[in-house]
């Protein structure tokens, strides 16, 4: 059951955010097809754009509304942001799902992921030194509780 939670708070987290799409926001025969349209018909305009690879060889030609010009940007909450709660709670218990996921996003093997548990654990007044700190603050203790440890520094960028 909590493996369920677990994804079904992930994917709620992946369905709320939005990026500025690869090529721009007008970009390929799908959002040419669907322009005007909202809802449900993005994820038309999508697959139409992939299976026929019309928005990859636009971004590569110039062509189909397609630009590489500007950067790519994010507007959802963070994984984290979603979690923060089971996140924290799994972190003073050095183990559970939440941290498993958290783990996995930050691309530690599973080999590794012991290791993830028991240094999170140690380091939770590091990561969560007040009730109110920011997901965006535990991301940045997170990152630097990694490199600080020699088995987790290689998943740190």
């Amino acid at each position: 059951m909590k493996k369920i939670m677990a994804g079904a708070i992930l994917m709620a987290a992946a369905s709320s955010s939005f990026a500025v799409a690869p090529g721009g926001p007008d970009c390929g025969w799908g959002n040419m097809l669907f322009k005007g349209d909202s809802g449900p018909v993005h994820f038309l305009a999508t697959t139409t754009n992939g299976t026929s690879g019309n928005k990859t060889f636009g971004m590569t030609s110039g062509t189909n509304g397609c630009s590489t010009d500007g950067a790519l940007t994010y507007g959802g909450k963070s994984m984290i942001a979603s979690i923060m709660d089971e996140f924290s709670s799994d972190v003073a218990m050095g183990h559970g799902e939440a941290l498993n996921a958290v783990a996995v996003l930050m691309g530690v093997a599973p080999e590794d992921r012991q290791t993830f548990a028991e240094v999170t654990h140690e380091n939770f007044n590091v990561l969560f030194p007040s009730a109110d700190v920011t997901a965006e603050e535990v991301m940045g203790s997170l990152e630097s509780v990694m490199k600080a440890d020699a088995r987790l520094a290689k998943y740190t960028s």
